[in-house]
């Protein structure tokens, strides 16, 4: 099955079978009144960021500081163009219990049935799950600005606030990375903060943006 290059689309979460107490909204800026404007609560941020040789010399020297957490749940990206998607899945399962579900949720179904597998294998059961794909693919073509597939250079991760923990979740890393303590109060502060490091080892580089899963 061949995933299409998105944009995060806040109705792909309620096409999953998600509730609408939560939902993604544009974060203008990572510093400062722009960050201030983002609603709280806020429980998880997505950076979307291109893929330069800087980030993978970079990701190389963080390959020993993948955390082996088994109370966070993390899948591998082993489709392409499904990052998007992926951080999606990061953002709401570390965050499940936050949620409502609609009946007969795709996503609720998929989270259940992994729940209890390898990042490998979860990643395994998202190639295969034809529901999930078929409404990234639906939400992706209605993008206001869809990237060619073969020029995609870019790439989705999620920051989440998890038993105090700031983790980052990338799905072409081998599991999550740990950033320190964090609360709710501070999450999104101490979350943009990251990303902000993400900016700086990017000289002259101006195509970022994130969204945040607030309450809503």
């Amino acid at each position: 099955m061949e995933w299409t290059p998105m944009e995060i689309n806040p109705e792909m979460m309620s096409k999953l079978g998600v509730g609408e107490s939560w939902r993604f909204v544009d974060v203008l800026g990572l510093e400062g009144d722009q960050l201030s404007a983002v609603p709280k609560p806020c429980c998880a941020l997505m950076l979307l960021f291109p893929l330069t040789q800087q980030h993978e010399s970079f990701r190389q020297q963080q390959a020993d500081k993948v955390a082996g957490d088994s109370e966070v749940y993390f899948l591998k990206q082993t489709a392409v163009n499904s990052c998007g998607t992926i951080g999606m899945l990061h953002a709401v399962a570390n965050n499940k219990s936050k949620m409502t579900f609609d009946d007969g949720s795709s996503l609720k179904k998929f989270l259940d049935d992994t729940a209890n597998m390898s990042a490998d294998e979860r990643a395994k059961h998202l190639e295969n799950n034809q529901a999930i794909w078929k409404v990234h693919n639906e939400v992706a073509v209605q993008g206001q600005c869809r990237p060619e597939a073969d020029k995609v250079n870019f790439h989705f991760i999620a920051f989440v606030n998890a038993n105090g923990e700031l983790y980052e979740f990338d799905g072409r890393m081998n599991g999550p990375v740990k950033h320190g303590a964090t609360k709710d109060e501070s999450f999104i502060t101490d979350a943009s903060k990251v990303c902000r490091g993400f900016m700086e080892r990017e000289q002259g580089e101006v195509r970022f943006s994130a969204v945040a899963l607030c309450q809503s």
